[in-house]
């Protein structure tokens, strides 16, 4: 069954509709390709998945465990190579604003939880990849 339904719009840009959900989302190239960089890129939805991805494994892993995982923010840049033109690498750092309520073997499971995501596992073996767990003290 196809989850995704993809339509070129012209001018650089498709819309993708999840199917079952009906929701939508407009890509667009971005400006270092030739596009009006207006909408996330496809390379912007890659490491957008990524992310989204780890942050919900971790929510599954500490609700299985009672932790309560909080107002979890990431930020995460893409470095774009050439030829061929490809996401090079990756930095992801997921910032915890109540780390210090964590013990440190909840810190581990979160962290494991996160580098389990089927994204992450999905990603070409030769893109780097630097995750970065920012346990803030408040």
């Amino acid at each position: 069954m196809t989850t995704v339904k993809t339509e070129y719009l012209g001018g650089l840009r498709t819309r993708g509709t999840h199917l079952k959900s009906g929701n939508t989302l407009i890509t667009d190239a971005p400006i270092d390709n030739k596009g009006k960089g207006e909408a996330f890129s496809p390379t912007d939805l890659l490491v957008t998945a990524l992310t989204s991805c780890m942050m919900t494994i971790m929510g599954i892993a500490a609700e299985e465990r009672s932790i309560e995982l909080g107002n979890v923010t990431a930020e995460t840049l893409k470095i774009m190579g050439i030829n061929p033109r490809r996401v090079t690498r990756v930095e992801v750092q997921l910032n915890f604003p109540n780390g210090n309520s964590y013990s440190e073997k909840e810190r581990l499971y979160l962290e494991r939880a996160a580098r389990s995501c089927p994204v992450l596992e999905s990603l070409h073996p030769e893109m780097e990849k630097l995750i970065i767990f920012n346990w803030k003290v408040i």
